[in-house]
């Protein structure tokens, strides 16, 4: 029952918020003039609200729900509460290929979501081929997928650094500016994260089984390495396409998945679908708070969530070996 009112509750937040915020900002309209123009139409304002600011906000809880979802992943597979990709690399990996991709061959920038893919599969790659050991040790693969973020960021600073005009528009898709988003990108998003959660929620079964040892695993059944195989792809999917379309934007793979096994449990045909509303709700609040707690100035989704997710990596750290995400 607890479950169910955090479902629905989780559920109303994301409306309230969504209607919140389309309704607030430089263009301003009533609750109720807003969801009459929504419906019926006719009404200028709205129209406008409903080219530019929409788009936004659901490019944004969209990205919200894939990085939280592919936080989970990466957190049931590696078995390591730390595990996020914008901290071991992943989405920097994403975004370095789409810019290098835009720099050599900018006629070849809309399939940005693809190449976002690959290198976020060669970034992972590279965590696991540096940290697996005789398997997963926790502490060495968070701190290789730390040094394999900082490289691709490094990366990505040094392609910035040379402000060719094909990198000035890959950045604006990158760095998660919301503001320029229109529907065919919420169309791109939505075909590729609909499909990333689906595959998510049939894989739950496997991710549950993970979360035992492998012996155990494979004595019921699983082929343990398959299973990783696969949910890495799931959640390397997520992760770039959300990276080429949303930005650059690390922890919400961390915060919402500790959240949400702290609301409903670890059973992962729960976790994952009460993630994705959260991871959601959280982009959606980090982007509505940066484009009005100061006037005229549009603060990044991104600086939002590295200030409220750096002190909270900090704390998980601390906490040390009794986090073990169970």
């Amino acid at each position: 029952m607890k479950k169910i009112i955090y479902f629905v509750a989780a559920v109303v937040l994301l409306i309230a918020v969504a209607l919140y915020s389309m309704a607030t900002g430089s263009l301003k309209v009533g609750l109720w003039e807003l969801i009459q123009g929504l419906i019926y139409g006719g009404n200028d304002n709205v129209d406008v609200i409903r080219d530019l600011r929409l788009p936004r906000i659901i490019v944004a809880i969209l990205t919200g729900a894939a990085l939280a979802v592919s936080g989970v992943l990466l957190q049931a597979v590696m078995r390591n509460p730390l595990a996020d990709a914008g901290v071991i690399g992943i989405s920097s990996g994403a975004g370095f290929v789409s810019v290098l991709i835009a720099t050599l061959f900018p006629t070849l920038i809309f399939w940005m979501p693809m190449f976002s893919v690959i290198g976020g599969l060669f970034a992972c790659f590279l965590v696991y081929l540096f940290s697996w050991r005789s398997g997963l040790q926790p502490l060495r693969l968070i701190l290789v997928g730390v040094a394999i973020n900082a490289m691709f960021s490094g990366l990505n600073q040094l392609f910035n650094y040379r402000g060719s005009y094909a990198v000035g528009a890959v950045n604006q898709a990158v760095s998660s500016m919301f503001s320029m988003k229109k529907w065919a990108d919420v169309e791109t998003l939505l075909i590729y994260v609909s499909i990333g959660l689906v595959i998510a929620l049939l894989l739950s079964t496997w991710c549950n089984m993970l979360s035992l040892q492998d012996r155990t695993a494979s004595n019921l059944g699983l082929r343990v390495m398959r299973a990783r195989v696969i949910i890495s792809f799931v959640a390397v999917l997520l992760a770039s396409v959300a990276t080429a379309i949303g930005g650059l934007i690390a922890f919400v793979g961390l915060l919402i998945p500790h959240i949400a096994r702290l609301m409903v449990g670890t059973d992962h045909k729960i976790l994952i679908p009460f993630s994705a509303i959260s991871g959601g709700l959280l982009i959606l609040l980090a982007d509505t708070l940066g484009r009005t707690i100061i006037y005229s100035i549009d603060i990044p989704a991104s600086v939002i969530m590295m200030i409220i997710g750096g002190p909270f990596l900090i704390f998980m750290l601390m906490r040390g070996d009794r986090v073990n995400g169970n």
